[in-house]
């Protein structure tokens, strides 16, 4: 989209950073998006041909993987191709869209975090009424609105920056977002800025409720249970407990890089905070989920033997 300021492309001047090793990132970063894809869609089709797997615990990893893949391919794909551009900028449209991406991205992630824990809440404190509580339709339902929240809520923000006039067109990262396009703006952007951290705390403060409520009960139900019950409870609660706080890490990271000044560290040490929450997310969590859970790992296991048997008898 082309403002009345006459800025259509935006440049990303970090790449700058990583010219001297250029093959060496673009390989680094090409073996990051593939091991993602593969992660995210064999747990895909693991859970989505395993009728065992048909359950909602697994539909809600299930869509945690595709969001993953989601936000990655937001990221990777433009990143590598700039590895090969000595202009390092972007069309504005292409930027916003980024943008729009990389953000739904993240609030969705931490959405579907969100209704993974009301779930364990569920299967541990109401174990009985769980298949009733979490029918499909409940679930169903759940999914929808754990992809259809971020597009839309994020969007009646967006809106406000993609009707901003430009009068820079600069931007220190690998990638687009939102509050760095708007600090190009021409007009006064300190109610963008108050705006801004408002809209974050609106964006996490239910779902952080959810997880707390979620884990204050699961506390209190374990506490008056026999050690075989924790152990299990903790079994079942740590692949998602380890989900959070790896996606918790990575957000922390990426807006003390933004909102706040961290010249003092290392050029290389910025971007990986920057780019921690879009690649390292996607890539543990298939892990997590896959090599934690026994339901999913068997399937796994059993699929990668059969695969290799049919290249020994071949």
């Amino acid at each position: 989209m082309t403002n009345s300021s006459g800025v259509t492309s935006i440049l990303l001047s970090a790449f700058h950073g990583l010219e001297d090793l250029k093959p060496m990132y673009f390989c680094i970063f090409l073996l990051l998006y593939i091991t993602i894809v593969v992660e995210s869609m064999v747990l895909i089709g693991v859970i989505c041909t395993e009728k065992t797997l048909h359950e909602p615990m697994y539909f809600l990893v299930c869509n945690l993987a595709a969001n993953g893949l989601y936000g990655s391919t937001a990221l990777l794909p433009a990143l590598l191709s700039h590895m090969f551009s000595h202009s390092y900028e972007v069309s504005l449209p292409c930027c916003q869209t980024q943008i729009y991406a990389i953000h739904t991205y993240a609030i969705a992630e931490f959405t579907m975090l969100a209704a993974m824990s009301y779930d364990r809440f569920v299967a541990i404190c109401y174990p009985l009424q769980y298949h009733t509580i979490m029918s499909l339709t409940k679930v169903y339902k759940l999914i929808t609105f754990t992809w259809l929240y971020p597009m839309v809520i994020f969007f009646i923000t967006f809106i406000e920056t993609v009707k901003l006039r430009f009068c820079g067109k600069t931007i220190n990262k690998l990638y687009c977002v939102n509050y760095s396009l708007i600090k190009l703006s021409c007009s006064d952007i300190s109610a963008f800025n108050i705006a801004g951290l408002v809209t974050v705390v609106l964006f996490a403060a239910p779902q952080l409720i959810m997880m707390v409520y979620s884990y204050a009960h699961i506390l209190r139900i374990c506490s008056s249970s026999s050690r075989e019950s924790k152990r299990k409870a903790l079994t079942t609660c740590m692949p998602h407990l380890l989900a959070v706080i790896n996606y918790s890490i990575g957000c922390f990271f990426e807006i003390l890089q933004s909102r706040l000044k961290i010249a003092h560290l290392p050029f290389k040490a910025q971007m990986f905070l920057s780019l921690y929450f879009l690649i390292f997310p996607p890539i543990l969590n298939p892990v997590i989920y896959g090599m934690s859970i026994q339901a999913i790992r068997a399937p796994l296991f059993k699929m990668f033997r059969g695969k290799r048997r049919q290249v020994t008898s071949k």
